[in-house]
């Protein structure tokens, strides 16, 4: 009688010992599973980053910043075109030629200045870009406010050089139709080049 009690709980302290094995061991199993899963993760990541890698040759779209120079360059170019539209609205208005280089040169590189800064500072908002480059929604309100900020640049310097406010009209007028059309050109050519542009790659692990 008291053997086989003694049997009984021996068997019933193996049984609890096996079943907070069993219990330890599922646990662990549990860790294990877990971090193979985090290893996955971490992995897809890795590739992902890589992928990133190639995105300056190979956009495959997404957010992205436009680098300093890219908006140097924009802006200088901007200001030649500009500049030349300026002149041959001045020399139309005006007459003069001289009156005409006067009113481009007066305000060649404080408008060049001045878009670059407003190309830096639309740089950090990621509003109206998609598919990895900006869209015509924000093309299109970057020429209009630019063209609100160069109209009253250029009928004041008009004005105080050609000494004419009839003469300035014209020429800033004329300038607003045509240019905010040829800025939003200018915008969708440079939305489609990919030099200059610093794909961004969010990770989340």
């Amino acid at each position: 009688m008291a053997r086989s009690l003694f049997l009984m709980l021996c068997l019933r302290k193996l049984r609890k010992n096996k079943q907070l094995t069993q219990k330890k061991r599922e646990e662990a199993m549990a860790k294990v599973n877990a971090a193979d899963s985090t290893l996955k993760q971490l992995e897809t990541k890795k590739q992902e980053y890589l992928n990133g890698l190639q995105m300056e040759k190979s956009p495959p779209g997404g957010n992205f910043v436009e680098t300093t120079v890219r908006s140097a360059v924009k802006a200088f170019l901007w200001r030649m075109v500009a500049g030349s539209v300026t002149f041959i609205t001045s020399l139309r208005f005006s007459g003069s030629i001289k009156t005409a280089l006067s009113i481009v040169g007066s305000d060649f590189f404080s408008k060049a200045f001045t878009m670059f800064i407003g190309e830096r500072l639309m740089n950090k908002s990621q509003a109206g870009r998609k598919s990895g480059s900006d869209a015509v929604g924000r093309s299109l309100a970057k020429a209009l406010i630019w063209r609100l900020f160069a109209i009253c640049n250029t009928l004041t310097m008009a004005f105080f050089i050609a000494k004419d406010l009839s003469i300035a009209s014209k020429i800033a007028g004329s300038d607003a139709i045509f240019k905010t059309a040829l800025m939003f050109i200018y915008e969708r050519v440079w939305a489609n080049i990919q030099w200059g542009k610093d794909y961004i790659i969010e990770f989340s692990i």
